[in-house]
């Protein structure tokens, strides 16, 4: 027996047991202590008992038509659509304006809906996919997705669509790319790579990519 009352060898190396209950506790403990600041924030309290801030009254103007809106501050534009205008076609994909599936245009510029805040967009003209089409005519942009078959499970296709719209603009602007090799020219030539680099913020699980690519030169005009 050793200085402590112990029955192991002085150099023998100390065994811990753990049970399969303790495991469990224990995890369920951390998992539990990590999520408790997500849940304040999520309820409306970011620290103490503080209240949430108070909603806010807006008027949206999107494809055209003027919707007023009461809601929290913190809502995003994405969830303004999808959630209290049903316009579901701006798609939640990473919701961490990764993936681009969320597009919509504002003032004919195209941004991440997940991205930013309702309210800063009160009274600004704002274009989702369900009002580019004209009646039973399609868009340019979403005729030429479909001849050429820019889609195939469809989940990023408004986003990838609408992000083109504003590509297009942005090009004709003469706004180069990274790959722009003659800044001096008035607009760059849309060539495949400017394309890609252009529309690299919208991801396409299925890899259409090569599709959606010929899509776009057919909207703008140019030999697929």
């Amino acid at each position: 027996m050793d200085d402590h009352g112990s029955d192991r060898e002085p150099d023998a190396p100390m065994r811990f047991e753990v049970d399969r209950r303790t495991v469990i506790e224990t995890g369920t403990t951390a998992l539990l202590l990590a999520a408790l600041p997500h849940a304040a924030v999520a309820a409306g309290y970011a620290s103490g008992d503080e209240p949430p801030p108070p909603p806010v009254n807006l008027e949206l103007q999107i494809n055209g038509l003027r919707h007023s809106l009461t809601l929290a501050p913190r809502t995003t534009l994405l969830d303004a659509l999808r959630e209290h205008l049903a316009l579901t076609g701006s798609k939640k994909g990473c919701d961490h304006g990764q993936c681009g599936a969320c597009t919509v245009l504002i003032d004919g510029r195209r941004i991440n809906s997940c991205l930013t805040l309702a309210v800063m967009h009160d009274g600004q003209s704002i274009s989702t996919i369900e009002g580019l089409a004209q009646g039973g005519n399609l868009h340019p942009l979403q005729r030429a997705f479909v001849e050429h078959d820019g889609f195939q499970c469809g989940y990023c296709t408004s986003g990838q669509i609408c992000s083109a719209i504003g590509m297009l603009a942005e090009s004709r602007s003469g706004m180069p790319s990274y790959v722009t090799e003659d800044l001096t020219k008035s607009a760059a030539e849309l060539t495949d790579a400017e394309i890609r680099e252009r529309m690299s913020g919208n991801i396409c699980r299925c890899a259409a990519y090569p599709n959606i690519v010929e899509a776009i030169k057919q909207a703008a005009g140019m030999p697929t």
